[in-house]
């Protein structure tokens, strides 16, 4: 009867983890000892979700002397806090004649929901069930939570996630962020397309399509340049496209997903690799790909400025410059006709410097003749090229460990001993220890990694409630090893003793989400924010009725101080 009594009240008051709490061994203890001794919640009622090809399974299982009522099981689905269509079938229970709910099917020792009809995309699954002990006593409903990705078939038991879309939030400057015209956003792309060409990893390629245009014997600049544009413009298009056809299929990914594959990464930098050695002279690529050494003489020339676009493109696509963060999230949103149309004009405006160059020969002709001259800037370029590779075989490392970094390393030795055997004429076998090479890598580096080489473990986006509820402000920076412009942000400001100093005088935790690495949770985030590709910086503030302030992709440190200054 106080056992009674004091659960009661503890329902009556809200406190459910107390009501909980009271049905651990360690609160019952002060009972006598004729009491029945009932078991904690988790102990009396355990459940795991398990995959069956396309199906879901919750397979339950109570103690002895405890059931599970058939009807008090709930399950939903939701996508950004919204419902989605969710099917279950449930076992035949056993009547009961309940004290609680009168005749009702019941289930004693096991039982397993199958889950059918669920989204493709990645959702959050509430499962609510309740049970009661034979010995009389009636535990409160549970709820269990859990991040469900069916196209990579895991579940992940979280915490009560955030309800809904994020609050309303304001750029810094103070403007809503809403849906612009469509011309407008076209013009974003393209400018944002246009200062793509300063990535550093971009640059070097640039130079190559620039030293072409000083061969007199060439052909025409104005042809390269369209082909070149051709190349940059349709690549766009062919990334976006797949892009757009994964996203229908249900595949929750962001622009720049290609670099979050560690084979990709790895493949990318022995390309890189590969180029350097050609730049130095060690071998020619063959008529094919002859326009990246520059040797532009030949017909084929004009396939190799459109190779040339391409390679700039995929170097180019996985961050976001300024004025491309809108353009990018407002095509995620749109019909494919309309996101299309966006990544085309971002590839005109990055194709755009190298094509006024071309159509303007008065800025060539300022150019040297072509000379020996050219022999030796081909061979420095091959060390911007070379840095490259080995900026991306550390983000392979930071990917898939050191075993991904040992493998690119490895296919690289193979790739140059390789080019060793193409200069003794042994072209043929040349030829195979490079496709080995690229076999290697990849089928190493689709394995499944090793955890304990993971670079981090998926983005908990209850933690930004959590910080906020304890009374700080919270900083996020949505990053990636792989994005430059982050990279910048980071060593520039957000790294200095300077801000730091200011985050900890305002009580502000600084909170990294890393992309570098396929998250659901930081791809659902930025579509929440109406973004689609990173660096993504959000201010929330500790008054949770304040609203979120979106920062732009390029930060300063008075913009910094400024913003803690105004939204303290």
């Amino acid at each position: 009867m106080k056992q009674f009594l004091l659960l009661v009240i503890l329902l009556l008051a809200g406190t459910t983890q107390a009501a909980n709490d009271f049905f651990s061994t360690s609160a019952i203890d002060g009972f006598d000892n004729d009491s029945p001794q009932f078991l904690p919640v988790e102990e009396a009622y355990q459940s795991q979700l398990v995959w069956n090809k396309n199906q879901l399974l919750i397979s339950w299982t109570a103690a002895e002397g405890y059931y599970l009522y058939k009807e008090r099981f709930a399950l939903k689905a939701t996508i950004g806090g919204e419902p989605a269509p969710l099917g279950a079938d449930l076992e035949a229970g056993k009547l009961k004649q309940d004290p609680n709910f009168g005749e009702t099917e019941v289930y004693y020792y096991s039982t397993t929901i199958t889950l059918h009809n669920f989204p493709t995309e990645p959702f959050t699954l509430s499962v609510t069930s309740q049970g009661c002990a034979d010995a009389g006593l009636c535990y409160p409903p549970q709820t269990q939570y859990y991040a469900v990705d069916s196209q990579r078939q895991t579940v992940t038991e979280i915490e009560k996630p955030l309800i809904g879309s994020p609050a309303k939030f304001i750029t810094l400057s103070g403007s809503d962020d809403t849906d612009s015209a469509l011309w407008l956003i076209l013009v974003f792309a393209a400018l944002g397309g246009a200062i793509l060409n300063l990535m550093p990893c971009v640059f070097p390629v640039l130079g190559l399509k620039v030293l072409s245009f000083t061969n007199a014997n060439n052909g025409s600049p104005l042809k390269h340049g369209l082909v070149y544009s051709g190349g940059v413009v349709l690549s766009f298009i062919a990334v976006a496209g797949l892009l757009i056809f994964l996203q229908q299929a249900g595949q929750a990914i962001g622009w720049g997903f290609q670099l979050q594959t560690p084979w990709f990464v790895a493949l990318l930098a022995c390309l890189f690799f590969a180029l350097s050695l050609n730049l130095l002279g060690l071998f020619e690529l063959g008529t094919n790909l002859s326009n990246i050494g520059s040797d532009l003489s030949r017909k084929s020339g004009y396939s190799g400025s459109f190779f040339t676009g391409v390679l700039a493109t995929i170097v180019a696509s996985p961050c976001t410059a300024p004025f491309m963060g809108t353009a990018v999230g407002f095509a995620a949103s749109q019909p494919p006709v309309v996101a299309l149309l966006v990544f085309a004009f971002i590839g005109i405006g990055m194709a755009l410097p190298v094509l006024l160059l071309t159509l303007f020969p008065a800025g060539l002709r300022r150019l040297p003749k072509s000379g020996s001259w050219m022999i030796s800037l081909r061979q420095l370029l091959a060390f911007p090229l070379l840095a490259t590779a080995i900026w991306l075989l550390w983000v392979s490392g930071r990917q898939a460990g050191v075993d991904g970094m040992i493998t690119t390393l490895s296919a690289w030795l193979l790739i140059s001993f390789g080019v060793w055997l193409h200069g003794k004429g042994l072209k043929l076998v040349a030829g195979l220890i490079v496709i080995a090479a690229v076999a290697m890598v990849f089928i190493k580096l689709t394995e499944q990694p090793d955890a304990a080489n993971l670079k981090n473990a998926n983005f908990d986006r209850s933690e930004i409630q959590r910080l906020r509820e304890n009374g700080q402000n919270v900083f996020l920076d949505v990053t990636a090893d792989w994005c430059i412009t982050c990279a910048a942000n980071e060593k520039l400001v957000l790294h200095t003793d300077k801000i730091r100093a200011a985050f900890e005088q305002h009580n502000v935790h600084y909170l990294v989400a890393d992309w570098t690495s396929y998250d659901p949770g930081i791809t659902a985030l930025l579509a929440d924010y109406k973004r689609n590709g990173i660096p993504l910086y959000i201010y929330y503030p500790a008054d949770p009725s304040a609203a979120e302030i979106m920062l732009p992709q390029v930060l300063n440190n008075a913009m910094i101080i400024e913003l803690l200054n105004r939204y303290d």
